[in-house]
């Protein structure tokens, strides 16, 4: 938990900084995942992985524009890049 807050105190503190970076990552990480998702096929539950990457990343696009409490941006962030990570892991080609 002490990592979390070292973590938000920071991103509090250069809020436009790790904003405008997080929309980079975010963007960058849920592109991948769309097209991990989209190499292994078409089928129904391909189409959902990609909706859940589609809606988190721009879950977090929206607390950006809506100029949420950094503490819901950082949130919206963890959140983006553990999906989008999780989802690269499930669909990596073996």
């Amino acid at each position: 938990m002490k990592l979390y807050q070292n973590l938000l105190a920071d991103f509090e503190e250069t809020y436009y900084a790790y904003m405008t970076a997080g929309i980079i990552i975010s963007s960058c990480v849920g592109s991948i995942a769309a097209m991990m998702i989209l190499m292994k096929g078409h089928a129904l539950v391909n189409m959902v992985e990609l909706f859940f990457v589609v809606i988190v990343c721009m879950g977090y696009n929206a607390t950006v524009l809506a100029q949420l409490k950094p503490k819901h941006v950082l949130n919206a962030l963890i959140l983006s890049i553990v999906v989008s990570t999780v989802l690269i892991a499930v669909n990596v080609p073996l």
